[in-house]
């Protein structure tokens, strides 16, 4: 969906990036329709900032801080209250622009969320803890913001989100390979949490504690459904439930803030961009 300046609606629409420079160009096409394109970057090596400068996106810096902390920095930094924030592996697809034209913004409380469809590749993850899920991305920030954890950040509001019609697309990994190594990378950053909160744990549970993770994710929630697909995301959940609590076990969660976003989203896709 594209617009004029002058039909552009008073929206912000906010991403975090760093090395994105792959995915940044659709997902600030996605969001045209939006009177600010907003960009808060943390020292991207690669054409991010120039691809979002030619969109006409505004764009700034900040050293990570953390992905809760960061994407509240830049709804802070962002020119409008009304916020819509992606991820820059993520693209809003025209149906949800559509709806999000059709609006009422009158109402400060108001909040929207959306279906996420999330890629392993081409291939679409219809099943599992992914499937069927919804986020809320859509809310004005006087009533509304991210949570300030390091890591699984999410939008709390004063009311429960409306959901609209479309989709956020999210190609975020492109292999299996990718998915384990979005776990293995966040884990230093869980870790961190874990310690920050004074959470404990024993090197007993973890084989319960990954048994468990793998049975939800592949068979209560349906993942085999996915075929491999399925199988290697509940490996993932059972890396997400022991790796973090391993690393709190022998202090390997020290300065996880150097373990820095690639692109404010999950996307893995070779060891050059390892790191978000």
């Amino acid at each position: 969906m594209t617009a004029t300046a002058r039909d552009r609606l008073p929206i912000s629409a906010v991403v975090i990036t760093r090395d994105a420079a792959k995915g940044i160009a659709a997902t600030l096409s996605s969001v045209s329709f939006c009177a600010e394109r907003f960009v808060l970057d943390s020292g991207s090596t690669d054409a991010t900032v120039e691809i979002a400068q030619a969109a006409d996106a505004r764009v700034e810096q900040q050293p990570f801080l953390g992905y809760g902390p960061q994407k509240r920095r830049a709804v802070e930094l962002a020119a409008h209250d009304w916020i819509l924030s992606l991820d820059a592996d993520e693209v809003l697809d025209d149906a949800a622009a559509h709806a999000i034209a059709r609006l009422d913004l009158g109402d400060p409380s108001g909040c929207w969320s959306l279906r996420r469809r999330t890629f392993i590749g081409r291939r679409e993850v219809r099943h599992g803890p992914w499937g069927g899920e919804q986020v809320l991305r859509l809310f004005n920030r006087t009533t509304a913001g991210f949570t300030p954890q390091a890591v699984h950040e999410e939008v709390r509001a004063s009311r429960p989100p409306q959901l609209l019609p479309g989709s956020i697309l999210h190609y975020s990994f492109e292999n299996t390979a990718a998915v384990l190594l979005r776990s293995i990378r966040y884990s230093r950053l869980k870790a961190g949490v874990m310690r920050g909160k004074g959470q404990r744990t024993s090197a007993w549970t973890m084989p319960w504690r990954g048994a468990t993770a793998f049975a939800k994710a592949y068979l209560l929630q349906g993942g085999w459904r996915d075929g491999p697909d399925g199988f290697v995301i509940a490996l993932s959940r059972v890396i997400d439930s022991t790796l973090p609590r391993a690393m709190l076990l022998l202090d390997e969660d020290d300065d996880v803030l150097e373990e820095r976003a690639g692109s404010g989203t999950a996307e893995v896709s070779s060891r050059r961009n390892f790191l978000r």
